[in-house]
Parts: C-alpha cells; sequence; structure tokens
C-alpha cells in the first residue's frame, strides 16, 4: 500500500463519517420536532381538557401529528358553542391554546385545533368552492373573488387552487377582511 492509498482510505473514511454524523443529526432533529409536536398535542390536550371542566362540557381529546403540526380535536355532542358562528370562537380557542403551549415550550406553535369535525367539514366545503370556481374563472377568464377567510380557510383554498392548471390565487385585504381571488393564468 502506497502512502496515496493511505490517504485516499483516510479521506474516504472521513467523509463517510461525516455523512453519517450528519445523517444521524437530521434523525435526532426530526426526532426532537416530533417529540416536540407531541409535547405541544398533550400541552394542548391538559389546557383543553381544565377549559372544558371549566364550563362544564363533556369532550374527548384526540391527539395526532400531521403535516409537521400537532393536530389537537375535541369530540362530542353539543359542543357548537366552541365553534361559534363561523368559527370564530374555534379560531380563539386555538390562539389561546397555542399561547398556552408557547408559554410552557417557549416556541410558537403551529398546532390546529378542531372541534367536532367543523374544520374537516369547512375543508371539505372550501375545497368544493374552490374547485367551482376555479372552473368557473378557466371558462369566464374574469377573476373571482371569495368571500373573506381565515388563515386556515385562505390556504385550504390556495392548495386547491395551486394543483389546478389555467388558474392561480392571491390574497387580498386586510384581517379580518382578508379574502382569495381567484385569477387566470396568463
Amino acid at each position: 500500500m502506497s502512502e496515496t492509498d493511505v490517504d485516499n482510505s483516510t479521506a474516504d473514511t472521513t467523509v463517510d463519517d461525516q455523512e453519517q454524523n450528519h445523517e444521524q443529526e437530521e434523525t435526532e432533529a426530526e426526532g426532537g420536532r416530533d417529540n416536540l409536536l407531541v409535547r405541544e398535542g398533550d400541552i394542548a390536550a391538559d389546557y383543553l381538557e381544565r377549559l372544558l371542566d371549566i364550563v362544564d362540557y363533556d369532550g374527548d381529546i384526540d391527539l395526532d401529528v400531521e403535516n409537521d403540526r400537532a393536530v389537537v380535536a375535541i369530540v362530542g355532542s353539543d359542543l357548537q358553542a366552541l365553534v361559534g358562528s363561523r368559527g370564530e370562537t374555534l379560531d380563539a380557542l386555538q390562539e389561546l391554546t397555542r399561547l398556552a403551549v408557547q408559554q410552557q415550550t417557549g416556541v410558537r406553535s403551529r398546532l390546529m385545533l378542531d372541534v367536532s369535525g367543523h374544520r374537516a367539514a369547512r375543508r371539505t366545503q372550501l375545497q368544493a368552492l374552490a374547485s367551482e370556481t376555479a372552473e368557473r374563472v378557466t371558462t369566464t377568464g374574469e377573476p373571482s373573488r371569495l368571500g373573506p377567510m381565515n388563515p386556515f380557510e385562505r390556504k385550504v383554498v390556495h392548495d386547491v387552487i395551486a394543483g389546478i392548471e389555467g388558474v392561480r390565487s392571491e390574497s387580498e385585504g386586510e384581517e379580518p377582511h382578508r379574502r382569495v381571488v381567484v385569477l387566470a393564468d396568463r
């Protein structure tokens, strides 16, 4: 074995070790992120259980992790008051829950809260609305302005529109009157 062979094999070993260490760090970071999301869900569940006790509502808490965010659902009957008109109470409750999580973790939470399937049903409605609007805009070539929506609702519409050829979407306006505009792609 020559001196060059020894130097190359040492370099190869060092590169392999660096790649392995990098892969291990990525796995640990993902595991740490997953652990944080599970912790966020647990903190949120404790907070919401105390809230349900205070307002004397019966509901079960379901926890999950989807798309790099903790998802917490309160499931039960007679929980419409926690959703409110057009979901405003649910949005406020979600924000309070996120703040409770942030207070304990020190990290801004992207936690998603649902009550009795309200957000899931709303997602389905918005997907249909986005598809119908895209079809109309494609046919007429005229832009279509949808009604004011919260950030969750706008994201659902933008995601659907992004998957349809020939149209694009933008948001316009200021909260709480921010809306999606669907336009023909030119």
